[in-house]
This record gives structure tokens, C-alpha cells and sequence, in this order.
């Protein structure tokens, strides 16, 4: 287990045999929030420009990266542009 946002760009191929594309879809206008994690999540970002701020890390984020997000993670989502993504709780 890993307290670190892990990010990578898979295929399509990849994240078709996952089933990404079937996930729900969640959006947010520009803003500023903080977060916790209760559970691990995955997700594949389709649209926008984020920054997300841990005690350890600050990434961005951008449209094509899959990223997950471990759980208990506590952290401050930076909204720049309008996003959108596939995501999945497990």
C-alpha cells in the first residue's frame, strides 16, 4: 500500500479491458476543496486542469492520466479548468 497519488497514462486497449469507460463520470467547476479518502480510488481524467496537494506532494493532473488515489489519503483539490473523469471506488 502506498500513501503517494499514483498517476499513469494506460492504452485504451488497458483501460478498455478494466472497464473504465463503463464507470460513472463526475464533474466539478473551477474550485478549491478539501478531501479524504475513505476508500481507494481510481479514475480517468477526460477533461480539465487539477492540482492536488498532499502533506507530502503536490501533482497535476490532466485529461488522459489515470490516477489513483489511496485510501485515508487527506488532501486539497485545486480545480483550474472544468473537470471531468471516470471513476471507481474500491
Amino acid at each position: 500500500m502506498t500513501d503517494h497519488i499514483l498517476i499513469s497514462q494506460p492504452s485504451k486497449e488497458e483501460l478498455t479491458e478494466i472497464g473504465v469507460f463503463q464507470w460513472p463520470i463526475w464533474s466539478c467547476e473551477i474550485s478549491e476543496f478539501p478531501w479524504e479518502y475513505s476508500v481507494e480510488e481510481s479514475c480517468l481524467i477526460l477533461e480539465g486542469d487539477i492540482k492536488v496537494q498532499t502533506d507530502q506532494e503536490t501533482v497535476h493532473i490532466k485529461p488522459g492520466d489515470f490516477v489513483i488515489f489511496p485510501s485515508g489519503l487527506k488532501c486539497t483539490w485545486k480545480i483550474i479548468k472544468p473537470v471531468a473523469k471516470h471513476f471507481s471506488f474500491t
